[in-house]
């Protein structure tokens, strides 16, 4: 995507050098951070530093290429497997970061060269995936269509393009007069702050809906569809996305509204059978009861927004069970979601 004219991936490997866009700043602040070991990019990944399924995956893929860098150049052969687990560790939830580790941890048993390239072929093809998403999902977008959006799946949650904004894009870009609801996404915003600066980054009419206010629109009929993305998809189909997700598909169910997830193959897992078998990732509190912004003048503050003394639970992601999703937009094509749909799709 562009920004002031220049053209950017989300994360990228320059030499044994790990760099991306820091999301954190985001968005006050555009800022490139830069991850020169592979612990570097497993902080990155912990402190949501880059976040977003395939943006997290091809980051742990580059973090393993790394690791193997780095034993090859100190000999210390037992640093490959503590980083394997190292990355494993930073966010439990995500699907694509443990595809991505295993994929360059064989390669690497070849060389470390071999494991850098595994794992620029995976960015690589999370981006050409994301862009297929957009060409099959731009279909279902009608003129004029009122779009609901949860959290960020855009450019900056993959390597480029994105996938529940990667049809929105394509919808805009071919003239269809859409407008997008992006959904504030608390308790960390990431619809306020980064879909939000996606949409105006991209001349894409929006407006910041909190997240209480969703279902007073669907019952205004003012929302047509809701696409979201997916951190993991269970072999029947349920799918764990950020928290809040499982609450936009009972209400569009109950409104009559189409409910579609977008994610590319690589976030299906075969060996979870259904969202049970899911592990969501509990984070600090913190994050529930600060809140970080700038003040008037652009100076960075952090300041406490709830009741002073009282505890927070942040689960940072739920599970929509399939039956409450009308389908799963792929870079195949649009499934079903039940196992019948994921088991032929991961055949092919």
């Amino acid at each position: 995507m562009l920004i002031n004219d220049k053209s950017y991936q989300t994360v990228w490997m320059e030499g044994n050098t790990v760099m991306m866009i820091n999301q954190n700043l985001l968005p006050f602040e555009f800022s490139i951070h830069a991850c020169k070991t592979h612990w570097d990019t497993c902080m990155a990944i912990t402190d949501m530093t880059i976040r977003g399924a395939g943006a997290i995956g091809a980051a742990a893929g580059f973090a393993m290429a790394q690791a193997y860098l780095e034993a090859a150049e100190t000999g210390n052969e037992a640093l490959i497997e503590e980083a394997r687990h190292d990355i494993a560790a930073t966010r439990p939830t995500a699907r694509n970061l443990f595809y991505a580790i295993e994929q360059v941890y064989e390669a690497g048993k070849v060389s470390s060269v071999n494991a850098k390239t595994e794992a620029q072929r995976i960015a690589l093809n999370d981006m050409e995936d994301s862009r297929k998403i957009g060409q099959f999902g731009n279909a279902l977008i009608k003129k004029n269509a009122r779009i609901l959006t949860h959290c960020n799946a855009g450019w900056l949650a993959f390597v480029d393009y994105g996938t529940a904004l990667s049809p929105i894009y394509m919808a805009h870009q071919t003239g269809k007069n859409i407008f997008v609801y992006a959904g504030e996404t608390r308790p960390r915003g990431q619809g306020a702050r980064l879909t939000a600066w996606e949409l105006h980054n991209e001349g894409v009419p929006h407006v910041i809906v909190p997240d209480s206010a969703v279902a007073s629109l669907m019952a205004q009929r003012k929302i047509d569809l809701v696409i979201v993305g997916a951190d993991r998809i269970a072999a029947n189909g349920d799918v764990a996305n950020k928290i809040g997700t499982l609450d936009r598909a009972v209400l569009a169910q109950h409104f009559g509204i189409p409910f579609y997830v977008a994610a590319p193959t690589t976030t299906f897992d075969k060996h979870c059978r259904s969202g049970k078998d899911i592990p969501i990732e509990e984070r600090s509190a913190d994050e529930v009861l600060y809140q970080d912004g700038i003040d008037s003048n652009g100076n960075r503050l952090r300041v406490l927004v709830c009741s002073p003394g009282s505890p927070a639970i942040n689960p940072a992601f739920d599970v929509t069970p399939a039956k409450l999703i009308t389908g799963i937009l792929t870079e195949k094509g649009l499934i079903e979601a039940n196992r019948k749909a994921i088991t032929s799709l991961l055949k092919d």
